[in-house]
């Protein structure tokens, strides 16, 4: 590297997700100062497009999480400050983090979802709006954070959904429950990595205790599925990946029911377009699992930054 690199990795921020973003950062902007690249850590606050007009960085790393870092925002104020940035784009970020509409454009491409429909969290909270069991979840959220399962005896719906001090929204999904195992697949550039299964280790699903916690669950990379379903997850992921328009890394979250009565009906969930980063994070270790390292993972999507996503 003839003039080395200079890269600001955004990480922090304001959202709920704020802890692991920071995991996030902090790790990648080591794999790239080993990598070789001048970095700057930055904990993004709402004066952040004057750090970063000040500063003039090469390349924006995008360590957010959750709103404003995930969903368009972050990336608007990067295209008008002209900074190549990593990972998806405006509409792309913004599309992906609308669970409602994301679904909307997964199933025009035949990519299957589960039944589902969006109420406000009063209603929701009244009266079964859908058949239990179901999953109520927060329109524009990640890391499992403000969902609650309503299992099929529930005499009423979720009562945490009256709370005054309910931090996610007023509109909330209602989504058929679909039982089985948890799949993960990675997308790089234009290509679907491997396939893992995440199980839980103590929690009734992978919420975010299940997902951040040491020990929290257990990752199978391959999944021990059938050679058919693995590839079909992986057809599938990248499919929404290109639908979405999403560029540098995906994940998409599927649950395969293969339970007798189930059909091996294969459901995605939804495409994270800013997926957790940490070395042990899914998109690291599936990444390694096909061959590139942490610092060549952090490396390839420097290389890959640009306005224009």
């Amino acid at each position: 590297m003839a003039e080395r690199k200079h890269v600001a990795v955004l990480m922090g921020g304001w959202s709920a997700e704020r802890s692991v973003s920071l995991k996030s950062g902090e790790g990648c902007a080591a794999a790239l100062e080993r990598a070789g690249y001048r970095v700057t850590r930055i904990d993004v606050q709402r004066d952040i497009a004057a750090v970063l007009a000040d500063l003039r960085p090469d390349v924006a790393f995008n360590a957010l999480h959750g709103p404003y870092g995930e969903d368009g925002c972050i990336q608007g104020v990067l295209e008008i400050l002209g900074i190549p940035y990593t990972h998806s784009g405006v509409a792309a970020s913004a599309l992906a983090m609308d669970k409602q509409k994301a679904k909307a454009v997964m199933k025009a491409v035949g990519i299957p979802v589960a039944e589902h429909k969006v109420v406000h969290r009063m209603t929701a909270a009244r009266e079964h709006v859908m058949n239990p069991p179901y999953v109520a979840k927060p329109v524009r959220e990640g890391s499992s954070y403000g969902v609650l399962i309503v299992k099929e005896n529930a005499p009423h719906p979720p009562q945490e959904l009256f709370r005054d001090d309910w931090p996610y929204g007023d509109m909330v999904m209602i989504e058929r429950y679909v039982p089985g195992r948890e799949l993960t697949c990675a997308v790089m550039g234009n290509v679907a990595l491997g396939v893992t299964e995440v199980m839980p280790l103590g929690h009734g699903f992978y919420d975010f205790d299940a997902k951040y916690a040491p020990g929290g669950s257990q990752h199978i990379l391959p999944a021990e599925i059938s050679p058919f379903v693995y590839q079909e997850v992986q057809k599938l992921s990248l499919r929404a990946h290109q639908a979405l328009g999403c560029k540098g890394v995906t994940r998409a979250d599927f649950r395969f029911d293969e339970q007798p009565g189930g059909g091996g009906e294969l459901i995605c969930l939804e495409v994270n377009t800013q997926p957790g980063m940490t070395e042990t994070s899914l998109v690291p270790e599936i990444a390694a699992h096909a061959g590139h390292s942490y610092e060549e993972l952090t490396s390839w999507l420097v290389e890959d930054a640009s306005c224009g996503r």
